[in-house]
């Protein structure tokens, strides 16, 4: 399970602090329950995954979580940059407490990515779409609860986003998720319930289709 308390969040801008993206977002996701997040441009649907999934911090409010939760698949952030691939890999792997299958998490890491030499190069020399790979290889080879998932499967080229495709199916099997997508399709596809942001705030439904439909009564504009 993971509560979502009074979550605020705005960030700060050039001229100051920004709006409220979230205002006094509580929820609370069941275990095994995987779950869609849906709304406009701009509601703050990747900023709530990335506060479920510790990588971004709340102006207030808390995130409890119950279980094993995976950073944001694809998420480019949280490496180091003067380190390789390969010891960011090692790194995280110790993070994890996986030193005992050290040599196995490198290899699936190395051989998912398909960035070649790269993985022994630099993180600060990757591309977005580079880094991206390695950590959404990074994602796979460790177990979750809960996945964290924002368009994971839009980066590369299109052998690599059908790899990622399968790859996500796969491990959707082994625990649930909580994702973004851009297709309905994929959302019903993986989700059963569904939250709708709207204006700040936060909507639970129990089924995808009520949360879709929710957002589509709200607006013209059929592109979440």
């Amino acid at each position: 399970m993971i509560e979502v308390i009074d979550i605020h969040k705005r960030y700060y801008t050039d001229h100051g602090m920004g709006p409220w993206v979230l205002q006094g977002i509580n929820l609370c996701i069941p275990s095994g329950v995987s779950v869609g997040l849906v709304g406009g441009n701009g509601a703050g649907k990747s900023t709530l995954l990335r506060i479920i999934g510790g990588v971004d911090y709340p102006s207030k409010g808390e995130v409890r979580r119950h279980c094993k939760v995976s950073w944001p698949m694809g998420f480019g952030g949280g490496l180091q940059g003067s380190m390789t691939g390969r010891q960011n890999t090692k790194f995280v792997a110790r993070i994890h407490g996986m030193e005992h299958d050290m040599a196995r998490i490198v290899e699936q890491v190395q051989a998912f990515a398909e960035i070649g030499n790269a993985f022994d190069q630099p993180i600060k020399t990757y591309s977005s779409g580079m880094k991206s790979r390695l950590q959404f290889g990074l994602s796979l080879a460790f177990d979750f609860d809960v996945y964290i998932s924002d368009e994971v499967t839009a980066t590369g080229d299109r052998a690599f986003q059908a790899k990622a495709a399968k790859a996500f199916k796969d491990m959707v099997g082994k625990g649930s998720v909580i994702m973004v997508s851009h297709s309905e399709k994929t959302l019903k596809d993986f989700c059963k319930a569904g939250i709708w942001l709207h204006q700040g705030t936060a909507h639970w439904f129990d089924r995808i289709d009520d949360a879709l439909r929710a957002y589509h009564d709200s607006t013209s504009v059929s592109t979440l």
